[in-house]
């Protein structure tokens, strides 16, 4: 059974372009350390029974692709309908 997560409002204009900071701080979301280290891992959403919504995120790679993977992410839980990643990016909702 999963919990709903209300999504805040957050227009697509604003995922792409506000501080990733700021973006985390207006969703409730916080980035934690992933313990996986898979190189074809770039992270997941996760929400915890309180309902507290993190993004696990592995350590090590390059702000660009910390920062595109999490905008990604945010979208896919919101609902924020943005353009497909390309390969190898894959999601899956478990």
């Amino acid at each position: 059974m999963s919990v709903a997560t209300p999504a805040p409002i957050v227009s697509p204009d604003r995922l792409l372009d506000a501080p990733l900071d700021d973006l985390l701080a207006e969703t409730g979301v916080e980035i934690v350390d992933s313990p996986i280290t898979d190189a074809g891992f770039f992270g997941a959403a996760v929400q915890r029974k309180s309902g507290q919504l993190r993004l696990e995120m592995p350590a090590g790679r390059s702000d660009l692709e910390h920062d595109t993977v999490a905008r990604y992410l945010l979208a896919q839980v919101f609902d924020i309908d943005l353009p497909k990643l390309p390969a190898p990016f894959v999601t899956t909702e478990i």
